[in-house]
C-alpha cells in the first residue's frame, strides 16, 4: 500500500520506490521521438534557407540553441523522472492558467499546417505534380488514424520517427561522400568557430527567432518529452499507466497521479543511475543527431545553393537543389533527397498531433473532467487530435497554404513559449523537488542563461517589429 508525504511547495504524494534502472540500450526512445518530430522544418527548411541567402554565419546559433535546449530538456525530464508527473500538470498545480496558456500555445503554434503541406509540396516535386493541398489533407487524415487505432500509441509514433531517423542519416551519408567538398567542410568548421556572435547580412531577427524555435525540438514539443519518458517507463513513470487507444487499448493514463521516493541510500543511488543514463540517451539520440542533421543539411545547401540569385522564400528553393543534386550527381539523388524530404516532413507532422494531443489532454482530464467515466484521457487525447486535423485542412482549403509563412508563424511561437516555460521550469525544479534531485549548481546556471537566450532574441524581434512599423 502507498504510503502519503508533504512534498515541498505541493500536495500530498504517494511514496513508493523508485524502480531499478533499465539497461540504457532499453531507454533508447524518447529522444529519437524528439528529433524525429524536430528533424523536419528547422534542419530540411528552415536553416539550409538561412545557409542558402546568408552563408555559413549561422552554424554557431544552431549548436548554441542545441546546447541550451540539452539544458531544458533534461530539466523537463528531470521532475517526471523523480515524480511520474507531466511538468505541465506541475506549473498547473499552482495556476490552472499556465495549463490553459500551454494548451492554447500549442494549439496556435501546431495548427497551422506547414509540416504536412511542405512534405506535400517536395513530393509533388517527386511526383511531377500534383495538388499539395489536398495532398496535405489526405496525408493528415491518414496521420489520424495512425494515431487513433495503436494500442500504445507512443509505441507507433516511436518506431515512425525511428525510421525516419535512420533514413535522414543514411541520405546525410550519402550526401556527406557524394556532394559536399572538402572545402565546404573547413569553411563550416571555420565559420562555427569564427563567426560567433555575428548575424550575417540578410537575416532579419524574425527569422532568427523562427531558426531558434525549429532548431531540435521547440515549444511545447519539448515540453510532451514529460508524456514520452513517462510512457517509456522512465523512474516514477513505470507507475503511471499508459496512454492508449480507446478502441484498441484497455489502460489510459492517469495524468493526475504523483509520487514522490524515499530519500535513503538505496533509492537516491537508483536516481543516480537514471538521472546519468537519461542524460546519456538525449545527449546521443537527441542533441549529437540534430547537430549533424542541421550541419550536414545547412552544408549541402551551401554547397548547391549559396550565391543564386533566384532563390524564394517557399520550399522551390529544395527544387533548386534537387535538381542541382541530378546535375552533380545523377538523377537518383534528386528522387532519394526529395522522398527523404517528404517522408520526413510528415513524420514530424505526424509527431506535433502528438504533441497537443498529449499536452491537452493530460491538462484537461486532471483539472476539468476528472470525473467523467465518458471523457477519459485517451478519448479527449483523440479528440484534439482530430480537431487539429479539421481546422489545419480548413485552413488550407481556405487558402493560406504557403508552407514558409506557416512555418515561420509556427516557430517563432515556439521560441517564445520556450522562454515562457524556461521561467517555469526553474521555479518548478527548485521547489516542488526534495532538496536531493532539485536543480542546483552549474544546471541552475544553464537554466538561467536559457533564460536569457530565448529572452534576447524574443525582445530583439519585438523591437525590430517595432522599429519597421
Amino acid at each position: 500500500m502507498s504510503q502519503h508525504t508533504e512534498v515541498p511547495g505541493a500536495e500530498s504524494a504517494a511514496v513508493r520506490d523508485l524502480p531499478e534502472p533499465m539497461p540504457l540500450r532499453r531507454m533508447v526512445g524518447p529522444g529519437i521521438v524528439a528529433v524525429g518530430i524536430g528533424m523536419a522544418a528547422g534542419e530540411i527548411i528552415l536553416w539550409p534557407y538561412l545557409t542558402s541567402i546568408g552563408g555559413l554565419g549561422l552554424l554557431w546559433l544552431a549548436l548554441a540553441t542545441l546546447v541550451v535546449q540539452l539544458v531544458i530538456n533534461m530539466e523537463i525530464e528531470r521532475y517526471t523522472l523523480a515524480t511520474g508527473q507531466t511538468v505541465v500538470a506541475g506549473f498547473s498545480r499552482w495556476w490552472k492558467g499556465w495549463g490553459i496558456l500551454i494548451c492554447l500555445a500549442g494549439a496556435f503554434q501546431y495548427v497551422w499546417p506547414g509540416w504536412a503541406t511542405s512534405g506535400s509540396t517536395v513530393f509533388t516535386y517527386l511526383a511531377g505534380g500534383g495538388d499539395p493541398v489536398w495532398i496535405s489533407v489526405a496525408v493528415l487524415v491518414v496521420i489520424g488514424a495512425l494515431l487513433t487505432f495503436p494500442k500504445v500509441i507512443y509505441r507507433t509514433v516511436e518506431r515512425v520517427e525511428a525510421v525516419k531517423v535512420a533514413l535522414t542519416l543514411f541520405f546525410l551519408a550519402v550526401a556527406a561522400v557524394f556532394v559536399i567538398s572538402v572545402a565546404t567542410w573547413g569553411e563550416g568548421a571555420e565559420k562555427t568557430v569564427t563567426g560567433f556572435g555575428r548575424i550575417p547580412d540578410g537575416i532579419t531577427f524574425t527569422m532568427i527567432l523562427s531558426a531558434l524555435g525549429a532548431a531540435g525540438a521547440g515549444g511545447v514539443h519539448n515540453l510532451v518529452l514529460s508524456n514520452w519518458i513517462r510512457d517509456k517507463r522512465y523512474g516514477m513513470g513505470a507507475h503511471v499507466p499508459r496512454l492508449v487507444s480507446p478502441i484498441t487499448g484497455r489502460e489510459e493514463a492517469a495524468g493526475g497521479d504523483r509520487y514522490a521516493f524515499p530519500e535513503d541510500e538505496a533509492n537516491l543511488a537508483r536516481w543516480r543511475v537514471w538521472w546519468r543514463r537519461a542524460n546519456i540517451e538525449h545527449l546521443t539520440t537527441f542533441v549529437l543527431v540534430c547537430m549533424v542533421t542541421i550541419g550536414v543539411m545547412s552544408l549541402l545547401a551551401y554547397e548547391t545553393l549559396f550565391g543564386r540569385d533566384d532563390l524564394e522564400s517557399d520550399p522551390s528553393f529544395l527544387r533548386i537543389e534537387g535538381e542541382v543534386l541530378a546535375a552533380e550527381v545523377g538523377e537518383w539523388l534528386k528522387l532519394l533527397f526529395f522522398a527523404i524530404a517528404a517522408v520526413s516532413l510528415w513524420a514530424a507532422a505526424m509527431g506535433l498531433l502528438d504533441v497537443i494531443g498529449r499536452v491537452a489532454s493530460d491538462f484537461l482530464r486532471r483539472y476539468y473532467l476528472m470525473g467523467s467515466a465518458r471523457w477519459t484521457e485517451a478519448r479527449i487525447y483523440l479528440a484534439v487530435v482530430w480537431a487539429e486535423i479539421v481546422l489545419g485542412s480548413i485552413i488550407l482549403l481556405a487558402g493560406f497554404d504557403q508552407p514558409i509563412a506557416l512555418l515561420l508563424v509556427s516557430t517563432c511561437a515556439a521560441s517564445v513559449v520556450t522562454l515562457l516555460y524556461s521561467v517555469l521550469l526553474v521555479r518548478l525544479n527548485l521547489r516542488d523537488l526534495p532538496g536531493s534531485v532539485r536543480i542546483r549548481g552549474v544546471r541552475l546556471a544553464g537554466m538561467l542563461v536559457a533564460i536569457g537566450f530565448y529572452g534576447f532574441f524574443a525582445i530583439a524581434m519585438v523591437v525590430t517589429q517595432i522599429r519597421d512599423l
